[in-house]
């Protein structure tokens, strides 16, 4: 058997070179690169890269957000031998400086940002810069080689890289919910071991001849997003479209029709909300129990959303709260639920939309084992798609990869009899309250998840008599009178509280006035609140709260 890794990229390279392969939108025009145009392009810039001299298997920082170039310069670093290293594009300059340094990171593609003036702060002074073309209303980056010169001033490379199974193919730095981030190495290994559809066991609805639409738009460097729309497009053939801003989102995505469209929970929260904005639930309900009127309806808000043509909705990266996916089925829209991490290639279960199993993550995929450890029940799983181990530190790896090759996942949860998983909790989320109870938050959060005022929640209470809800308010909501809002957070409090035990109810539910973001530090670039920093920020004030009579208090 060969231990050499075959790259789907040339097959499609070869058999569709006049296929439209990624697409960028300027305002209303879209610009368009070929399948052959890539290749051209990538191979100029394994050149490129290949003349900096740096060692084989060097590592290759890139850092931007979703554009074109990002997908043609991690093809060039694959081309030419080397190893991506991909980042977020709104780190600080501390941030950066710690993860090129903990990265090994020997050059570095900057592109689509808006914070290169603070981030450059933390780039080495003599690191290789290749900048992509500049984006309107995001940074100009002058420094280092720019992109459309080293492009004109080299020839495509001879010969591309022979890739092994056992090569590392990327590093990707967690997004450090907690502590100091960690490279998670995967090896082509994993990437070849990804390709799992086929026509019986095809969860993402991939047409296996390249016709298929996806849309990019959720981080690139983020393991998901990495899996779904990269590795898709590059396995299975198509084109992707990027999205050019957060305010041409919603038109971007319409333009693009995708076939397969992956996105976090809050982002099919957001176009719940779009939604309702212009048709209130109560109108919508009344349209919806109307036979043929349904369907008109259900075929207007899919196409209005660009979904009329989509044949797979996929959720991951965080929960899928149920009354979500239960309001989008009653549209004809039935998500797909998958679980994984950055540790397991995003790969380790997956709930088809069509099936009803409310709360569950789906089976066990092809090659994945799992088991509930006894005592902590922490969710355990082994497989292919398991990292190599955390860059530089066998500390770590072996903390979260035992001896017999488990993955020890951090959270929590159960299987039934089908073999369904349920995710109950994280280890590290879990609080003891005043009362000595400990508290696991999902499940609480899970009861207020139907309220669609809110937009992002956060169960607290360590050291307090009962735990408390701190929520952001959607951007409508928040327009809203108080008072009206203020009744109805009452009334879904009630409700939530009837479901509890005693010690679990919920005291108040707190609508901060700062909303939570990536530049304050509270939640994630993948849209995950930061726990510990909400502990920091909000806990002392929790405390004074939790001793006022109001049930909704608003900061």
């Amino acid at each position: 058997m060969s231990n050499k890794f075959d790259f789907d990229f040339y097959k499609w390279e070869k058999n569709t070179p006049n296929a439209p392969f990624l697409r960028q939108p300027f305002g209303d025009t879209w610009e368009t690169w070929t399948w052959a145009e890539v290749g051209q392009m990538a191979r100029k810039m394994a050149s490129g890269l290949k003349a900096l001299g740096l060692p084989p298997k060097s590592h290759i920082g890139l850092v931007s957000k979703n554009c074109r170039e990002w997908i043609v310069a991690d093809v060039a670093i694959m081309m030419a031998g080397y190893v991506s290293v991909p980042f977020f594009a709104t780190l600080t300059g501390k941030q950066i400086a710690q993860v090129l340094k903990l990265g090994d990171v020997k050059a570095l593609f900057v592109g689509k940002m808006e914070v290169w003036d603070d981030m450059k702060t933390g780039v080495p002074k003599d690191m290789p810069i290749i900048a992509f073309p500049h984006y309107k209303g995001n940074s100009k980056i002058t420094e280092g080689q720019q992109w459309d010169d080293l492009m004109e001033k080299h020839d495509p490379i001879d010969k591309v890289a022979d890739l092994m199974l056992d090569d590392t193919w990327t590093i990707i730095f967690t997004s450090g919910t907690t502590g100091t981030p960690k490279g998670v190495v995967l090896d082509y290994r994993i990437l070849n071991n990804a390709r799992i559809p086929t026509e019986t066991n095809n969860p993402l609805k991939v047409d296996m001849n390249g016709n298929n639409r996806f849309f990019s738009y959720l981080p690139l460097n983020h393991i998901a997003e990495r899996a779904v729309v990269e590795s898709g497009v590059m396995c299975y053939g198509g084109t992707v479209s990027f999205s050019e801003s957060l305010a041409t989102f919603a038109k971007n995505l319409a333009d693009t029709k995708p076939t397969i469209f992956f996105g976090v929970p809050r982002i099919y929260t957001k176009l719940q909300q779009g939604i309702l904005s212009k048709m209130p639930q109560a109108k919508l309900d009344k349209l919806l129990r109307i036979p043929i009127i349904s369907g008109i309806v259900k075929k207007k808000i899919r196409g209005g959303l660009g979904f009329n043509d989509t044949k797979a909705w996929v959720s991951g990266a965080a929960p899928l709260p149920e009354p979500t996916r239960l309001w989008y089925k009653k549209l004809g829209i039935h998500i797909t639920n998958g679980y994984g991490m950055t540790e397991n290639c995003a790969i380790c279960t997956v709930l088809d939309g069509k099936i009803d199993k409310p709360g569950s993550v789906g089976r066990a995929q092809a090659g994945v084992q799992l088991k509930i450890e006894e005592g902590s029940d922490e969710i355990l799983m082994k497989g292919a798609y398991v990292m190599r181990g955390y860059y530089k530190n066998p500390e770590k790896t072996a903390e979260v990869v035992d001896a017999d090759g488990w993955l020890h996942t951090g959270d929590q949860g159960r299987i039934d009899e089908e073999g369904y998983l349920y995710i109950t909790g994280r280890v590290k989320d879990t609080f003891k309250t005043a009362k000595g109870k400990y508290i696991i938050p999902s499940p609480i959060e899970e009861q207020f998840s139907s309220n669609t005022h809110i937009e992002q929640l956060c169960l607290m209470g360590l050291g307090c008599v009962q735990p408390s809800l701190l929520v952001n308010l959607s951007e409508s909501s928040a327009a809203l009178p108080r008072e009206e809002v203020a009744a109805e957070l009452v009334e879904t409090l009630k409700a939530a509280n009837a479901n509890l035990p005693s010690y679990q109810k919920v005291s108040k539910i707190v609508v901060t006035k700062e909303t939570w973001t990536v530049d304050n530090d509270l939640i994630t670039p993948t849209l995950k609140v930061k726990r510990s920093k909400m502990d920091a920020r909000y806990l002392n004030a929790l405390l004074e709260w939790e001793t006022q009579k109001d049930k909704v208090i608003f900061e």
